[in-house]
């Protein structure tokens, strides 16, 4: 039985406050393209050690385990695109101090992580917020398109854009780089600003509850779900496997004694062709889940992604890996837009901050532990031991989410979400 909703209106336009968010989203994501390839290669200037280059990582995404639940509930009270404003300015003011620590010549590995823990912090705010928005932006039918627009441009800002940049930007100096990523983060927190009117705060029938209430309400949703449930519990081993994988993979590709042996400048490009990919993932998407179902299609490519990891370790050539990056970016686009178009379709919208910060806290909080693994595992059993290891793991969790997600269960979930919508709004 196909996945998608039977007898869908005729397709609308994705509308000037939906590009308000996108453009917003795509100078944010262009700041963090800069920082997440400038924070390791500054890094790798400071220590040769893949214990403390994986920190970076773990730093990154700690503030995901310690305040996703917490930052949650904020957002279903408040308004998310003032969320948003707010995070993104604290991202320019964080940025901003890099800035000046690398000029005055202040950066070591203890205040490169302290800045990448207090980055992390803004991003929970505004990564919730901007994902919470979207169904108030775009008709339900026309989610898949929206958040296909959305991991588009943010790969292309990411990897296309902003990781070639700063691989020209740590040429010129550390401190120009995280210069023009705060610049950007604050440009992208006075369009939203300026350019998205009206109120985004999502009040529940019966009106607000006290926040512990919403915190149970949440977990509980999410723990008796059936398709929630092994959605979030595989996504969390394959963030952990994954961050473990990529935490250490700097030292696989860069350097003269690398398996890839690729130099700091051309290590970004390495990169391009993830942006690439995921630009065709985001396109094909919606034609894909249409003919063979939206689980499907999901598990497919992130099975997919799974097994192309292996083609580095096995096959460390340079134009090998990049046409390796290029498939990674249509498949991981392509099972992440599909997952998350399937949450914000069968969980209530007054609920999305709750239920995105409960599931973010699981997934995205053991990127830490993960990074952490990932680095002391390849102190002690080299690098290839890390990446074998993480294909084992995703590869499994991949055979269990085909086990437990049957696309029959979504339509009923999805026609649950609505009538619970339509309940709201006329109360």
């Amino acid at each position: 039985m196909s996945a998608t909703v039977d007898d869908r209106p005729a397709v609308t336009s994705l509308g000037r406050r939906f590009h308000t968010q996108l453009a917003s989203t795509g100078l944010a994501n262009l700041a963090d393209g800069i920082l997440a390839t400038l924070a390791p290669l500054v890094a790798l200037s400071l220590t040769n050690s893949p214990a403390q280059v994986s920190l970076l990582t773990a730093a990154a995404w700690l503030p995901w385990l310690l305040l996703g639940v917490a930052v949650g509930v904020v957002i279903d009270r408040v308004d998310r695109r003032r969320v948003q404003v707010v995070a993104l300015g604290a991202r320019a003011a964080v940025l901003g101090c890099g800035a000046l620590l690398a000029h005055l010549g202040q950066l070591n590995m203890l205040t490169l992580l302290a800045l990448t823990l207090v980055y992390g912090i803004t991003e929970v705010f505004a990564d919730l917020g901007a994902t919470s928005i979207i169904p108030d932006l775009v008709e339900s039918e026309r989610l898949p398109a929206a958040n296909g627009r959305l991991i588009g441009v943010q790969q292309v800002a990411n990897a296309f854009l902003g990781s070639p940049l700063a691989g020209v930007l740590i040429v010129l100096g550390a401190g120009i780089g995280f210069g023009v990523s705060a610049a950007l983060a604050a440009l992208a927190a006075v369009i939203l600003m300026v350019g998205l009117r009206g109120n985004y705060r999502r009040v529940a029938a019966g009106g607000p509850k006290r926040p512990l209430a919403q915190v149970r309400e949440g977990l509980a949703f999410l723990v008796q779900h059936p398709m929630m449930r092994p959605m979030v519990i595989s996504s969390s081993l394959l963030n952990l496997a994954n961050s473990a994988y990529f935490a250490v993979f700097v030292l696989w590709a860069v350097g003269p004694t690398s398996a890839i042996g690729l130099s700091p400048a051309h290590y970004p490009l390495l990169t391009l062709g993830l942006a690439v990919g995921a630009v065709a993932g985001s396109l094909v998407t919606d034609w894909l889940q249409a003919r063979a179902g939206e689980v499907r299609t999901m598990i497919a490519a992130f099975t997919s992604s799974v097994v192309l990891m292996l083609v580095p370790v096995l096959w460390p050539n340079p134009w090998a890996v990049a046409v390796v990056f290029a498939l990674l970016g249509v498949t991981s686009t392509i099972g992440n837009v599909l997952s998350q178009s399937l949450r914000q379709r069968i969980v209530p919208g007054e609920m999305l901050g709750r239920i995105g910060g409960a599931s973010r806290t699981l997934s995205y909080g053991l990127m830490p532990l993960g990074a952490l693994l990932g680095g002391l595992v390849a102190e002690q059993f080299g690098l290839a031991v890390t990446f074998y290891a993480a294909v084992g793991l995703s590869l499994g969790t991949c055979c269990y989410l085909s086990l437990a997600v049957r696309s029959v269960t979504i339509v009923p979930w999805v026609q649950r979400a609505e009538r619970t919508a339509e309940n709201a709004h006329s109360g």
